[in-house]
């Protein structure tokens, strides 16, 4: 009896190849995955969403004509995102002259946005990108229960490890940047009492970098209000300085500040200095995510 052979030892070098082909094709596809894409979006919503910002800059309600003119729209294309905005209560219409707002839906996502805010989930990217970025360490501060007080850090690999400020320190007013920035914010009901009790304690033991009195508190909280910015050098630590920018809610309210603290003539504390604005910025850039429009 005959036996027959397998198929695959009767295969030529030249069939083997050609079998072993789409083996190799398929793994093109992967190699593609592997190249960084742009994300594709739907470029009616963006078109929309321009129209909604248009009523959202203007005011009050406007007509079709100058949604037309800030978007640089047709007045017939506007008219069809406008019906559809207008069936899901994004937008209404005047109906005693026709122009178009924004409807009773925008105010319930605005409100919605506004309670899923959290300044510690939005602060923890900008704060480690600061630390990257600059090198030194950088804090998160809100008013607590007994005054200015850190819930979040990040040190920097290139900086001294500041092992003195832990999460959880409550700064003073007026010899921390964290404690100067609420003192310049918050109503007076709630700093005055420890004002006075901090100007009382350091009467004897005189700073440079440190308010002696009433009328030396007033003049620096006007020139954090001036700059967006409080500076303290020494007061806290030795050799050490801080820079600290506000975080504002939807109500233009202070609820945070981001600081940022290292040693003296390492750290450019300048306040018109490229440390300083870029601090700020990034505080400014928090602040518009909890609604802030300055």
């Amino acid at each position: 009896m005959t036996t027959r052979k397998s198929s695959a030892s009767t295969r030529t070098p030249a069939a083997a190849a050609s079998a072993d082909a789409p083996k190799r094709r398929s793994k093109a596809p992967s190699d593609e995955a592997a190249v960084p894409k742009t994300r594709r979006g739907i470029q009616s919503i963006e078109v929309g969403f321009g129209i909604l910002d248009a009523l959202r800059l203007s005011g009050g309600p406007i007509p079709l004509r100058q949604i037309a003119e800030r978007t640089g729209l047709a007045v017939a294309n506007i008219h069809y995102y406008l019906v559809s905005f207008q069936a899901v209560g994004v937008v209404r219409q005047d109906p005693d002259t026709g122009f178009y707002g924004l409807g009773p839906y925008a105010l319930r996502l605005g409100m919605a946005a506004l309670e899923q805010f959290d300044v510690y989930t939005a602060a923890r990217p900008v704060m480690a990108e600061l630390a990257a970025s600059l090198g030194h360490t950088v804090f998160l501060g809100v008013w607590g229960n007994r005054g200015p007080t850190i819930v979040y850090r990040i040190e920097s690999t290139r900086g001294r490890p500041i092992l003195e400020l832990r999460v959880g320190t409550v700064l003073p007013l007026l010899s921390s940047a964290l404690g100067r920035n609420f003192l310049a914010h918050l109503p007076r009901v709630l700093t005055d009492a420890a004002v006075t009790q901090e100007l009382e304690n350091t009467a004897s033991a005189p700073l440079l970098d440190l308010p002696t009195s009433v009328a030396e508190v007033e003049k620096m909280i006007a020139g954090i209000n001036k700059t967006g910015l409080s500076r303290c050098r020494d007061a806290l630590l030795p050799q050490f300085t801080s820079l600290s920018a506000p975080v504002f809610d939807h109500l233009g309210e202070m609820v945070a500040a981001i600081t940022i603290m290292g040693p003296k003539g390492t750290l450019d504390d300048k306040l018109d200095g490229e440390t300083a604005q870029t601090l700020k910025a990034q505080a400014t850039r928090i602040s518009r995510e909890a609604g802030w429009v300055g």
